[in-house]
């Protein structure tokens, strides 16, 4: 995918009721770390694919096929163009998000289900909830403890795309007894990567959020749930969903391939997206 791609592959896309994922591509073909792809039929965009690579792992997503071409191969060309290109780049672990159309092709190129993600929604607080004095905007100072936690919480480098987004009017930290205990930081495209060691840090800046969001706003978070070998959620990772008090909204199951990553998966709040982490 080229910079000139992206207004068709949008339209392609958003033609499908896929969304608009303008902003999503002009990153990718813009950012080092991603590696972009389409498929073209008589000069029109048929398919596309995304890859991150962030460091050991490479994650793949936003493979699309035009409902016209589908069933003809195209979903594993392109996903085996973005494996293909992840390798290149070094990455020992491979990480998707699964739609349940794409399940039985990802398991079919090896790839298993290791967890779920579950995304929740709170409505926005009004101006009469007491602020909290120890979250505040991003300073630079932030960025080693913040490089620090995420990469012990997902096992993954991403500090390319920290680096690039982490911005007084994009991310919150919480500071607590001078140490960043938690942040969130939002991509342009409205992702929000947020990272928590305790529950109630990550609360802190949900509320923050919520806030911030306004009594006529929405919040979400992203967690992660394990699973185990029948895909179950298991019942504590239940009673962690039911303690945020947050409406599901939508759930995905998370698919590896390669190398065991050393994560830890009670750290993640929420995400940049389904192709980058």
């Amino acid at each position: 995918m080229l910079p000139s791609d992206v207004l068709a592959a949008t339209r392609a896309l958003v033609d499908d009721n896929w969304g608009d994922r303008h902003g999503w591509f002009e990153f990718a073909t813009s950012h080092a770390a991603c590696r972009a792809f389409v498929a073209e039929a008589e000069g029109d965009i048929v398919g596309t694919a995304v890859g991150t690579a962030n460091g050991p792992a490479g994650w793949i997503g936003t493979i699309w096929v035009d409902p016209d071409h589908r069933r003809a191969g195209l979903g594993r060309a392109l996903t085996g163009a973005v494996i293909d290109a992840l390798d290149t780049a070094g990455c020992r672990t491979l990480v998707l998000v699964a739609t349940e159309q794409g399940l039985p092709l990802y398991e079919g190129m090896g790839f298993v289900q290791q967890a779920r993600y579950e995304i929740l929604e709170a409505a926005g607080l009004d101006d009469t909830a007491p602020a909290d004095d120890d979250v505040r905007p991003f300073a630079p100072a932030d960025l080693p403890s913040m490089l620090a936690l995420d990469r012990e919480a997902t096992g993954e480098d991403r500090a390319h795309a920290i680096r690039r987004f982490a911005a007084p009017d994009s991310t919150r930290v919480l500071r607590v007894a001078g140490m960043v205990r938690a942040f969130v930081i939002r991509a342009p495209w409205g992702g929000g990567a947020t990272i928590a060691p305790e529950h109630a840090s990550a609360r802190r800046i949900l509320d923050a959020r919520r806030r911030a969001s306004g009594p006529h706003g929405r919040v979400r978070v992203g967690i992660v749930t394990m699973t185990g070998s029948d895909g179950r959620v298991r019942d504590t990772d239940r009673k962690r969903i039911a303690a945020l008090g947050l409406r599901p909204v939508w759930s995905a199951p998370r698919l590896v391939r390669g190398e065991p990553l050393a994560w830890r998966p009670d750290w993640i709040w929420g995400q940049f997206n389904h192709a980058m982490g």
